[in-house]
């Protein structure tokens, strides 16, 4: 797993709690059912069987692979719209390439974030470079979609390229844990990404035996996705592996303890850890918009077939498929 790594012995560490910091309980464990996005690449529905409620303000967050393919098998999504949201694309391992109606693009690689701010509208593509696609290779991350509050959603679409090396990294009291923060704040620590939406973006890597216990905002919700590995959640140790999402409720601290990878040669639990200040709004969503009302859905299938979106520019990238 390229995706940042560092000696942990040589960062900064994060500040240990006091002993009033109240621990967030598990209020729920759900399992990510697997199934296939854009061209047919292989995905986990993060959070598929959790209450929107709960969720707020995300909307959604697939895990992409972890696969490693065989030579014209990597496969991305062609150019498609959005509307009313931001999607959040991060790469472990592999690389995505990515363009936009709006003059946003970039490659996107080994721990590399592209954050899109669709706003009023937008249409993109991302998909492999023909170099994935003629030799295959390991392909793994996840892209998280953030919704936006009604006064935003129609705002002048963006793009942030946060390169692997832009990402602030730290470390537990004890050195052992890595901790990559994408966006928002976890104590001292602040995340490059820039946010419509108050959220923490994190990655963590716990070796077997280790502890990870995180300062966490009361006005935010909190979740902890698991990538890869196993261990538990909470000072009630709530068993947690692969593919499976847990819901934390109130608190001001959250928990993650690590038992392994998932075997002898990938000791590492790998979580996402993600949380956000709720909208509280209405949510209407169909496909690739996120609105606050039906009529706003079906203006924004009207835009999109009158080509508001913006046209994909001539000599535009397109997939490579041989």
């Amino acid at each position: 797993m390229p995706a940042i790594t560092a000696d942990t012995l040589v960062l900064a560490r994060l500040e240990p709690l006091g002993p009033d910091a109240t621990d967030r309980p598990v209020r729920s464990i759900t399992t990510a059912p697997s199934g296939f996005e854009g061209e047919g690449f292989p995905v986990r529905r993060a959070f598929a069987g959790i209450a929107f409620s709960d969720l707020d303000p995300f909307i959604m967050m697939d895990q992409m692979g972890e696969v490693d393919y065989a030579p014209y098998e990597p496969r991305g999504t062609d150019w498609h719209p959005h509307r009313g949201f931001e999607t959040v694309t991060y790469i472990i391992d592999g690389t995505f390439l990515h363009q936009d109606t709006h003059g946003g693009g970039g490659v996107i690689t080994d721990g590399g974030t592209q954050w899109m701010t669709a706003g009023g509208g937008i249409l993109h593509i991302e998909t492999p470079p023909e170099e994935l696609v003629v030799k295959g290779g390991l392909f793994h991350g996840f892209q998280l979609w953030v919704n936006l509050p009604s006064h935003r959603k129609m705002t002048a679409p963006r793009y942030q390229n946060i390169e692997s090396g832009l990402v602030t990294l730290f470390t537990s009291p004890d050195a052992s844990v890595l901790v990559r923060l994408i966006a928002g704040s976890i104590g001292a620590f602040h995340g490059p990404g820039s946010t419509h939406t108050p959220i923490t973006v994190a990655h963590a890597s716990l070796p077997a035996g280790s502890q990870l216990v995180l300062p966490w905002q009361r006005d935010n919700n909190a979740l902890v996705y698991v990538l890869s590995g196993h261990g538990s959640v909470g000072t009630a140790r709530a068993r947690i592996g692969k593919g499976q999402t847990a819901v934390l409720g109130a608190g001001d601290a959250l928990t993650i303890s690590s038992e392994g990878g998932d075997n002898e040669s990938t000791g590492m639990m790998e979580v996402v850890i993600l949380g956000g200040r709720p909208i509280g709004e209405p949510v209407a969503h169909h496909g690739p918009f996120v609105m606050n009302t039906r009529e706003e859905l079906v203006q924004a299938v009207e835009d999109f077939q009158s080509g508001r979106f913006g046209r994909v520019p001539a000599g535009a990238l397109r997939p490579f498929r041989g």
